[in-house]
């Protein structure tokens, strides 16, 4: 069963997770929801070794109304 990347998204907005990890074969799946996320400028990623994606909530991205 496929992972709910727009729920993981929200939560992370919603400040009930602090990061969440992408590992390379869910990438496919996580960037059809990322793309369309109406925030996803504010969710931001760091690369870490063999592929992984962790994904964090940017609060302080300023007042641009996102």
């Amino acid at each position: 069963m496929a992972r709910d990347f727009t729920d993981l998204m929200n939560q992370l907005k919603d400040k009930k997770i602090e990061q969440f990890e992408v590992t390379p074969e869910d990438f496919p799946a996580f960037q059809k929801a990322f793309m369309a996320y109406e925030t996803r400028k504010r969710v931001v990623g760091k690369a870490e070794k063999n592929g992984k994606l962790i994904y964090h909530y940017d609060y302080d991205a300023g007042n641009d109304g996102e």
